[in-house]
């Protein structure tokens, strides 16, 4: 019997998940797991658990890092410390067909729960370890923060303004080594649907965030010198950069060759003579004088409301963007045409959720479930892997389980 498309089931559906995990990087990979369909189990600390989970209560008293990457997800709280504790992650590992963690260095191969070992007891299992510059080299034992991944991986070299480098607003090293884990477990279990067979994977910070440095790596080690800060404006490209409005907007736009800025002068700026004159006629004289070409078009732009210097912008074919917040870009018109917000369930209740941008087969939803309590479904699954409930009384009175 052939399936319709519309009635495909989650791609991962049947997967399990195990994870032993905390703040960004392996939170936010398995999180795209349990969107795809994945049964993922979160293993936390007993006392408060993941550390995500007090960084902040903006989502109605919930931590906003933690209701980003932790949604769709099964908690099971424990003590790691106690021998009954790590013999219920092993019991929920033996059922799984991928585990991850991203523990200080060396923390998962003191509790034998390193992809190496796990991987030698379980063939078919996929063990995912994350760190922040791997397992061996000079830098192995580190401390890894997402702030200084970013510094040593250099992006924030090439970030910020002439006078002042900065960080990315964003968990780059973080987010970009989740991505990679990501993909490694979906090539993992393709790998398994031929050969029978899992396996470890191993993703750094370090290395997940050198390859997105892409053009500034390569154009610095193959000859080129390092790119110079430039805020918002391009090195090498001019007029690129944002502008102020009348009403206090700020549009940014990228007039990427001469044909481009023929028409800007013509039908925004209104100086049809700019477009001739040899001083700006090419973008290597119009990066030569720079300012002056940037007061001619914020002159231009600063006589406009936000909504109308866009316009024409648009209406010329230049490129062009809004400089937005965030609470600007939670209300965003594409996004909302596109009804890309739902709401997920949480301990304090709906709150709203972009959905992934995935757009699965069939145009099915990514599944999008709940974000757990701290030890939520710790009873339940143990009982899932046979424990008896006067053996799961014990380990409550122990202090083993919450």
């Amino acid at each position: 019997m052939i399936q319709r498309m519309d009635q495909l089931p989650p791609p991962l559906e049947g997967i399990t998940v195990v994870a032993v995990e905390q703040a960004v990087s392996a939170p936010f990979a398995t999180r795209q797991l349990a969107d795809l369909g994945a049964r993922v189990i979160k293993v936390e600390r007993i006392d408060g658990g993941d550390f995500a989970r007090g960084y902040d209560t903006a989502a109605g008293g919930l931590a906003s890092h933690f209701v980003w990457c932790n949604r769709g997800k099964e908690s099971i709280a424990l003590d790691l410390k106690d021998p009954r504790g790590l013999a219920v992650v092993r019991r929920l590992v033996a059922d799984a067909d991928v585990f991850v963690q991203n523990l200080a260095q060396g923390a998962a191969a003191r509790l034998g729960l390193d992809a190496a070992a796990l991987c030698a007891a379980h063939p078919r299992l996929i063990a995912v370890d994350i760190s922040g510059y791997g397992a061996g080299g000079p830098y192995a034992d580190k401390r890894a923060y997402d702030m200084l991944v970013q510094c040593e991986a250099g992006l924030v070299s090439v970030t910020g303004t002439p006078g002042q480098p900065v960080k990315a607003g964003i968990p780059a090293a973080d987010v970009a080594a989740a991505m990679y884990a990501f993909s490694g477990v979906l090539a993992a279990l393709v790998r398994r649907g031929t050969t029978g067979r899992g396996g470890p994977v191993e993703v750094s910070m370090l290395e997940a965030l050198a390859e997105w440095m892409g053009h500034p790596l390569h154009h610095a080690m193959h000859g080129g010198s390092a790119p110079a800060r430039t805020g918002l404006a391009h090195a090498v490209i001019a007029p690129y950069d944002a502008y102020g409005t009348a009403d206090g907007g700020r549009v940014l736009l990228s007039v990427q060759n001469d044909r481009e800025w023929r028409r800007l002068a013509e039908q925004v700026l209104e100086r049809p003579e700019l477009a001739r004159d040899p001083a700006f006629a090419t973008n290597a004289a119009r990066v030569e004088r720079r300012e002056r070409v940037d007061e001619l078009v914020g002159e231009a732009l600063g006589a406009l409301g936000a909504d109308e210097a866009q316009a024409r912008l648009e209406g010329a074919g230049i490129a062009c963007a809004r400089l937005r917040d965030v609470h600007e870009v939670a209300g965003h018109p594409q996004l909302a045409a596109r009804e890309r917000w739902r709401e997920v369930g949480t301990p304090a209740g709906p709150l709203r959720a972009l959905l992934p941008p995935i757009t699965l087969p069939g145009g099915a939803e990514a599944r999008m479930g709940d974000v757990p309590a701290l030890g939520q479904h710790t009873e339940a699954l143990l009982r899932a892997v046979g424990i008896p409930d006067d053996e799961i009384a014990a380990l409550r009175r122990g202090g083993v389980v919450a």
